[in-house]
């Protein structure tokens, strides 16, 4: 009975994946439409806005100016590890926490690789601030779900430990 369930279950993780890439992809075009460069509309004055900020390196920019390569690099990396993602997916389907962050990264990466290919960078809109003090950098869709998707491996990580612990 079980192993009826696994393809569906298989399935499930690759339609959240596929869920998350789409509403990455629709709210970036979104944001595209409406914002013009660096334009800000504040959401939650003093801690929230949207704006419209491209990123052609990796996260908080990270290799942003370096002349290019990083473009196909990042791409690369991120097929790489999607691929590596849906195998592990097929493994380990039936542990529910794990799928689920696997799923979520899978999806940001994809969101954010689509990005590279097509426009050589990646589209960041999301603003989190503190008054005119602080501002974390601009981030998306994909980055979020790539985080809760991290989050949740290291909480599944400590369930693993814990429950090791109790056999």
């Amino acid at each position: 009975m079980l192993k009826s369930l696994c393809p569906k279950r298989f399935s499930g993780y690759l339609g959240l994946a596929a869920l998350v890439l789409l509403i990455d992809q629709i709210s970036k075009h979104w944001i595209e439409a409406i914002f013009e460069m660096h334009q800000i509309k504040s959401i939650i004055p003093g801690f929230f806005n949207l704006t419209l900020a491209y990123n052609p390196g990796a996260a908080f920019s990270f290799l942003a100016d370096a002349g290019g390569w990083q473009r196909h690099f990042f791409t690369g990396l991120a097929l790489i590890v999607s691929v590596v993602i849906v195998f592990l997916l097929k493994k380990h389907q039936a542990e529910q926490r794990y799928a689920t962050a696997l799923a979520l990264i899978l999806g940001g990466a994809l969101g954010n690789a689509i990005d590279r290919m097509v426009f050589g960078h990646v589209i960041d809109f999301i603003q989190v601030h503190y008054q005119s003090i602080w501002f974390y950098p601009a981030f998306n869709i994909a980055d979020s779900a790539i985080c809760i998707g991290a989050a949740l491996m290291v909480i599944d990580s400590f369930k693993k430990d814990k429950q090791a612990n109790h056999e």
